[in-house]
């Protein structure tokens, strides 16, 4: 199976994550959720090179030093098969403008599994805050339901 190949990146500053808040586009799976910033691809692109590009174009910010913390693959239909490349970065550069996929907004990182985020982030968000070494998570959802979460191939107990 083919998996679309994209990116999310946490900025981190002071304790807190860059979060985007996706508010501005109608027909968008992330609608009203708050992610990392990323997006897809784009052809011959790397996993690292389609982060600083997404990185750049949505938060006006230049990461100096991203750190690959892991792959996460979702799996929703009608959506198509996801591979999502999993960056952390605490130095960049640049001043943040606005982005037009929503709002951007520090966060508190301990503040941030409470915000209206996908069942599933709230796994990685975890590995990130225990320092997890690199890992593979697939996350299957029907809707905006997690049905089941797989970490380095074993079953997790899926988060309240």
């Amino acid at each position: 199976m083919e998996l679309l190949e994209t990116t999310l990146c946490y900025l981190e500053r002071e304790g807190c994550y860059l979060m985007l808040h996706r508010v501005k586009k109608d027909k968008d799976v992330n609608r009203d959720k708050w992610i990392g910033v990323g997006g897809k691809f784009e052809p011959g692109e790397t996993a690292l090179a389609c982060a600083v590009r997404e990185v750049r174009e949505e938060t006006g910010y230049t990461m100096v030093a991203p750190r690959y913390r892991g792959m996460v693959d979702f799996y929703n239909p009608p959506w198509p098969a996801e591979r999502m490349h999993l960056y952390t970065c605490c130095e960049f550069t640049g001043t943040e403008h606005p982005c037009d996929e929503g709002e951007l907004a520090w966060v508190p990182k301990e503040q941030v599994p409470a915000l209206p985020v996908w069942q599933g982030d709230r796994i990685f968000l975890e590995l990130l805050a225990q320092g997890a070494p690199f890992f593979h998570l697939a996350l299957y959802y029907a809707g905006d339901t997690l049905t089941r979460a797989v970490l380095d191939g074993r079953e997790l107990p899926l988060p309240q």
